[in-house]
């Protein structure tokens, strides 16, 4: 009982500062402090400064700016006109035609940033005047763009996976691979979405363009090319065990540089530009890591993780029905924060629950992004929302509205991933018998 009541009384601290907007990492080093100031007779101060400078010398969180500054590289060259002007050709022949180009290049540019938010910009940039021009569905155009923009949280090169793994020290090549088959899964859903809605309402989707040849087609096609090139000297030189996730994103990184300086984008402005926006955003989130880190250890000299985990125990509750309870949970937390912040925010107090349970933390892992993506496109705090009212200038509440069908598909990716497990784990499996 009294454990029950130090975890309201922190929980009410955390909220506390972080709804009177003090930064994130310092909310947590401060909870982390009154936990263990109020409640244990550990040397606050040792224990800050061991932790701090662990989180902070860790290798595997080397990947983490390599991999976003890759992004910001390629979020400042033709990378978005290239995949439209080589997918568009094939997709004319299907029902919704260019709008699977949204969810199409969202995929591969997930592959290539590991960012949601940079996902959604950077395509909908592109493809918003585009698809509005051509007398596209302004509303279906938003909500595939939301929905398709989430896949850059879980497919790899994906920056929460490695804020997860790096969290709970697990290998981040193992998390890339578990995220490649979800990932596949859910771009197949959002497509077979667009596909059913253009045949429900044929009149709010275009007349079909002239055919092209297969000639032109193929030539078009030329400009994927650079960017396969990339994908798979990122993540084939891990899978293939050439390259740790830290090594390959330093190739990618140099693959980025020599992409955008081939295709004009590489100036000296676009380039400082880039690696100020990868440190702002890294420094962010290893700050972050570091607090999580604290407060991990904190709530360890409380017992509060072993007591909840306990209680769950005695609850007899099933690993689905801790699942469900955890989806609500993820939900309405995602309601109020960043997924990166959801995720090391709630790591040290979930997963002694979920080792209890017998769930595999690497599929655990996948579960838990895909549920943080459905948090991006949940008003309040929805950040792929708050990047589609900038491009578009629409109300926030209209978008979410768009978005939400895919929001459902969400929840279907997570019910498929619960009733085939295989599709996070076995890949991984793979790797492990190389």
């Amino acid at each position: 009982m009294e454990n029950l009541w130090l975890s309201i009384l922190l929980v009410v601290v955390l909220f506390a500062l972080l709804g009177s907007g003090v930064w994130v990492a310092f909310s947590l080093m401060a909870v982390g402090i009154v936990a263990i100031e109020l409640f244990t007779t550990a040397p606050v101060g040792q224990v800050m400064a061991t932790r701090v400078w662990g989180a902070s010398n860790s290798w595997a969180l080397a990947a983490l700016p390599m991999f976003i500054w890759m992004g910001e590289i390629l979020f400042r060259s033709r990378l978005a006109d290239d995949l439209f002007s080589g997918l568009s050709p094939w997709m004319g022949r299907l029902p919704g035609r260019l709008m699977h180009v949204n969810v199409l290049g969202s995929g591969i540019f997930a592959a290539v940033s590991g960012s949601s938010a940079a996902t959604v910009a950077t395509i909908g940039r592109m493809s918003i005047p585009e698809l509005t021009r051509r007398g596209y569905d302004q509303q279906m155009t938003i909500g595939t763009l939301a929905g398709a923009g989430t896949l850059g949280l879980l497919i790899p090169p994906s920056i929460i996976l490695i804020v997860y793994g790096v969290a709970v020290e697990l290998s981040i090549a193992r998390l890339f691979m578990a995220g490649v088959f979800p990932g596949l899964v859910l771009v197949l859903l959002f497509m077979g979405y667009i596909v059913l809605w253009s045949l429900v309402f044929p009149s709010r989707t275009p007349p079909r363009d002239p055919p092209v040849p297969w000639g032109e087609r193929v030539w078009r096609s030329r400009r994927l090319l650079p960017v396969i090139l990339l994908i798979l000297g990122v993540i084939g030189s891990i899978y293939l065990g050439i390259a740790s996730p830290t090594d390959a994103a330093a190739v990618g990184v140099a693959l980025a540089l020599i992409l955008s300086w081939t295709t004009g984008t590489l100036t000296w402005e676009s380039f400082r530009a880039g690696l100020m926006g990868a440190t702002r955003t890294s420094c962010m989130i290893a700050f972050i890591l570091a607090g999580a880190s604290f407060l991990t250890v904190a709530m360890g000299f409380t017992g509060i993780p072993r007591t909840l985990a306990a209680w769950i125990g005695e609850m007899g509750l099933s690993p689905e029905m801790l699942l469900l309870a955890l989806t609500i949970f993820f939900v309405i937390l995602g309601c109020f924060l960043d997924g990166i912040s959801v995720v090391v925010l709630t790591t040290a107090v979930i997963m002694p629950m979920v080792t209890a349970a017998g769930i595999d933390p690497i599929w655990f892992g996948i579960y838990l992004v895909i549920v943080v993506e459905m948090s991006q496109i949940t008003p309040p705090v929805g950040f792929n929302l708050f990047v589609l009212q900038g491009l578009t200038g629409q109300n926030i509440f209209r978008i979410a509205k768009a978005a939400l069908p895919f929001f459902l598909i969400l929840v279907l990716g997570v019910i498929l991933l619960v009733l085939f497990p295989g599709l996070a784990t076995w890949l991984p499996d793979q790797m492990a018998r190389r």
